[in-house]
């Protein structure tokens, strides 16, 4: 799968229109480096940890913007723990599906399907059953927004391709939308809008098997 497709999987992501992604320390066995946080920066961590944790379904509108500048836009559906899709309006033909296990890719224009394990992808920051942002990943930035904050993380063991940058709100706090990034600088950015919490979700919505077989075929 190429590096624009493995975002894609990732999460899409929020615009930082004002900053860019800190340069990431690396140790000698080649894991990032922590950052060392004032006690204002846990404070936002600790915000941003037991509102995620709190949401359970929740819908919203995001607009993206791929590395090459190309604008799409979408709707947005989560359901904590695990499940969360990515439906493209037209002439888009993409469908991201997290199903609790995995995140299914299915581009109807490529005909193509791809598979990943979740917990390889940024997007289990948001979706793991118990929030914890300050385990098995590596927090290198939090750093105020003029709307809000930016909590900027990677991958404790690198299993993750490239690292997230989520952005919330402030007063109450709220999910902004997250940049992922890839290895080479690349990025993929996304802007949520309307996103709020709703009533339960439609269980078929967080389902996606590949569309190219046919029924009866082993």
């Amino acid at each position: 799968m190429t590096n624009r497709r493995f975002l894609l999987a990732a999460g899409l992501a929020a615009a930082l229109a004002q900053t860019s992604f800190a340069t990431v320390a690396l140790a000698q066995d080649g894991r990032p480096v922590p950052a060392a946080l004032t006690a204002d920066q846990k404070a936002l961590l600790d915000k941003a940890t037991a509102y995620i944790q709190g949401l359970s379904s929740a819908k919203g509108r995001f607009v993206q913007t791929d590395a090459r500048g190309t604008v799409t836009q979408g709707t947005f559906y989560l359901q904590r723990p695990g499940k969360a899709r990515f439906q493209y309006d037209p002439p888009a033909g993409l469908l991201v599906v997290s199903n609790g296990h995995n995140v299914n890719i299915f581009d109807s224009r490529l005909k193509t399907y791809e598979s990943y394990p979740l917990g390889r992808t940024p997007l289990n920051l948001l979706l793991a059953r118990e929030v914890r942002l300050d385990r098995g990943v590596v927090i290198t930035d939090i750093r105020p927004l003029a709307d809000g904050f930016t909590i900027v993380a990677q991958d404790a063991k690198r299993q993750a391709l490239g690292r997230i940058s989520i952005d919330f709100s402030n007063a109450p706090v709220g999910l902004m939308g997250w940049t992922v990034t890839d290895l080479k600088g690349g990025q993929i950015r996304v802007r949520l809008s309307d996103f709020a919490e709703t009533g339960d979700l439609d269980p078929k919505l967080f389902v996606l098997t590949d569309p190219r077989r046919k029924v009866g075929k082993p």
